[in-house]
């Protein structure tokens, strides 16, 4: 029968529950695009490392639904009771394992036998603890399923010391109980490289001239090949000098060589002397070889001498070309022998040792002790089965409500698993807060999100740590928030870090910073016109300064200049109209304002609405598509729903500063601006400009025709028009 599934809605989507043990079995039929997930990187969360690793089945770095349902499935059989996983407790009762299939039996075995190697056989529930250090379950047995034996494992002392002879020669495996050890195939190696050092002895032992002096050959042979290259050097000379006598002096080196060389601090076995020739050169002379030569040879000589010469020539005093020539012939044997050697790895052992372990029956003894520890490997493998049940035991559930459903995101008792800490900045508290590795690239993606993205470096400065988060403000406003700027970030441990704005991502915040922005708009642009006209005027008056003094220098020397004319009436019509006009303006906005009569409220309401109902609407609308998805996919997530970011829900993602319940307030700022008189000077001001334009009737046309200047004042009002005159022409009757 089809399962039948709960949901509940959060973030504008409906969102599956998972209630029981048995909505986890039926996971599988849950429709994948109901998930909310179906897809997340398997680092960088807020979540056990080792539990992800072990659900990353293909080692991919990423957890896929398929994953997801297997890990389940896996966990939910290997319990007698599913609902356990709904727990998420950090220890595992032993009588809750499944012990009703083969694969539950081993699995309950195994956990007794590592409670029983840790001497806890009587308790009744294993913890991760228990399973953490394998080394300490297992350092009390010598045989463990990991194919791996230590010298420990074996009772017989020769065997011991073959497998000690094996960890000397190709070094050591690490066993399970944490001791240096050998595998099968490091001890097939050890044995057929022994067999190999043995056998290539044995061509030297059948053949006299592969060892020409026996034992000794070895050293001769290094002390031939010492100064091989420099007496093939001195016989060169030597040759050359016998085919032209005017060669010997430059063969020799000349005497400006030896003043340059005088002239340093010398050392017998100093480059320069070695670089010399061996001894002194003349054509087919041969090479003495107890005095006379070069002193930074003389030591490898000698050796030469007594291990080369002596035991081969008999003659110790000189050597000839020829001589020379049947020494070098000695040893090609013996370099040929070198060049094929094999085994060098057990040389180090000796071969009367390498033999002896060949003619033993160690390989045999140590291949047997392999088998026997190699045939615990399902009991040992089940080990790490516990270890895996015990983590999804306490994981998986909270991983599902990350995966599957984002509950732990929308119920806010929990953080997410993708939430890395709390950013502290501007009077508020970020708890939508991502670790990122790339920032410019996280942008690219997370900016489709419609969210106040704010991108942080954090550094411990103590223990020199640094990591990169993304901060979502979705509550306030943003006119204070600005690259550059410190704030205080907590991570999930409570560790905190300095962290410090590198880049933002501007989006909408909240609908009363849409209502207030035409306002601060307009502010700014005054401010801005204001500054600019100031500068402009500061930048005349010094000119007219200039100016003036410049003018002054000629004034002292040119005739007297008749008096400035006075004021041009004309000017002042013009400030007049200009004054009347602003005053009109005013008066007619004020005009229509009092004509509602009790609708003014309304009209405040109406003129709010006309200047800030745009901004609200434009953000509002923005707001409405806030989506956690870009953010989540920007960081390997593959989010399969539209997770919104309302206004409700954003505002309990950022919290912004505000005083304790039952706090007192003292409202007197000793240092606050005081108010000057300007405010009412400037009020004064708007009056008269009114009243003078109203008494010109410059405003009448604004006004209702009782307030007009031409109904109050009459014919007094210097816009009174008086009426057109009539004549009414009276007819005089006859006789009247």
């Amino acid at each position: 029968m089809a399962h039948t599934w709960k949901f509940f809605r959060a973030g504008g989507f409906d969102q599956v529950r998972l209630e029981n043990g048995s909505d986890l079995l039926a996971l599988d039929q849950l429709d994948q695009k109901l998930w909310i997930a179906l897809a997340c990187p398997a680092t960088g969360l807020e979540f056990d490392a080792k539990t992800l690793a072990l659900i990353d089945t293909d080692q991919d770095g990423r957890i896929r639904a398929p994953e997801i349902i297997a890990a389940t499935k896996w966990a939910a059989t290997a319990l007698k009771n599913p609902d356990d996983l709904l727990k998420s407790s950090p220890a595992l009762p032993l009588n809750a394992i499944q012990d009703s299939s083969p694969e539950g039996q081993q699995l309950l075995a195994s956990a007794r036998q590592i409670l029983a190697n840790l001497g806890k056989k009587d308790a009744t529930a294993i913890t991760l603890e228990d399973t953490a250090d394998t080394a300490k379950i297992f350092v009390q047995t010598n045989f463990n399923g990991d194919g791996i034996v230590p010298a420990d494992s074996a009772e017989d002392a020769s065997v011991k010391a073959v497998i000690n002879d094996i960890i000397t020669c190709l070094g050591a495996e690490t066993d399970r109980s944490g001791k240096p050890g050998i595998s099968q195939a490091k001890a097939d190696l050890f044995f057929a490289e022994a067999q190999a050092y043995s056998d290539w002895w044995k061509k030297a032992e059948s053949d006299a001239a592969i060892l020409p002096l026996g034992p000794g050959t070895s050293s001769a042979s290094g002390a031939y090949r010492s100064v091989k290259a420099k007496v093939d050097d001195y016989f060169a000379r030597c040759r050359l000098a016998a085919f032209d006598g005017r060669a010997a002096a430059a063969l020799n080196r000349e005497e400006k060589e030896f003043l340059a060389l005088a002239a340093k601090d010398l050392t017998i076995s100093s480059a320069e002397i070695a670089a010399f020739p061996l001894a002194q050169v003349a054509g087919g002379k041969s090479l003495p070889l107890t005095d006379r030569l070069n002193p930074a040879w003389l030591e490898g000589m000698t050796k030469f001498r007594a291990e080369v010469v002596m035991p081969l020539l008999k003659n110790g005093d000189q050597l000839t070309e020829a001589d020379w020539a049947a020494v070098a012939g000695r040893f090609t044997a013996y370099d040929g022998w070198q060049v094929a050697k094999a085994g060098a790895t057990v040389e180090k052992l000796g071969l009367p040792r390498v033999r002896e372990i060949l003619a033993g029956k160690s390989r045999e003894a140590i291949t047997a002790l392999i088998a026997r520890d190699k045939a615990l490997e399902p009991e040992a493998n089940s080990i790490a089965a516990v270890d895996r049940l015990i983590r999804y035991h306490r994981d998986l559930y909270r991983l599902l409500n990350n995966f599957v459903s984002f509950r732990d995101f929308y119920s806010r008792k929990d953080k997410a698993v993708f939430q890395a800490g709390t950013l502290y900045l501007d009077q508020r508290s970020c708890d939508l807060c991502l670790a990122v590795s790339d920032p410019g690239k996280h942008a690219i993606m997370a900016g489709l999100s419609g969210t106040y993205l704010a991108y942080c470096d954090c550094v411990r400065k103590a223990t020199g740590e640094k990591m990169q988060i993304v901060a979502a403000f979705t509550n306030g406003d943003s006119d204070n928030l600005m690259v550059g700027r410190n704030g205080l970030f907590y991570d999930r441990a409570g560790r905190d870090w300095d962290a410090t704005i590198t880049k933002l991502v501007d989006n909408p915040i909240s609908i009363r910073q849409a209502f207030w922005s035409p306002y601060k708009k307009a502010a700014r642009m005054v401010q801005e016109q204001i500054a600019k006209r100031a500068a402009n005027a500061d930048n005349a008056a010094v000119a007219r300064l200039t100016q003036a003094s410049a003018k002054a220098e000629k004034a002292a020397q040119a005739p007297a200049q008749p008096e400035p004319k006075k004021l041009d009436p004309g000017m002042l019509a013009a400030l007049s109209v200009g004054a009347a006009g602003l005053g009109g303006m005013i008066g007619g906005v004020a005009t229509g304002f009092l004509s509602l009569k009790g609708l003014m409220p309304l009209g405040v309401i109406a003129i709010i609405l006309i200047i800030s109902g745009p901004s609200m609407i434009m953000a509002w609308l923005k707001l409405r598509k806030r989506n956690l998805g870009p953010i989540l996919d920007a960081n390997g997530w593959a989010v399969n729903a539209k997770a919104k970011i309302n206004l409700p829900f954003g505002a309990s993602l950022t919290r912004v500063a505000a005083l304790p319940e039952g706090a007192k307030r003292d409202l007197v700022d000793p240092y606050a601006e005081k108010k000057g008189p300007w405010r009412w000077w400037l009020l004064l001001l708007v009056v008269v400009v009114f009243a003078l334009a109203w008494w010109q009737g410059k405003i009448d046309r604004y006004m209702p025709a009782r307030m007009r200047s031409t109904s109050v004042l009459g014919t007094n009002a210097p816009a009174y028009i008086p009426p057109a005159s009539t004549t009414n022409a009276i007819q005089v009757l006859p006789g009247k």
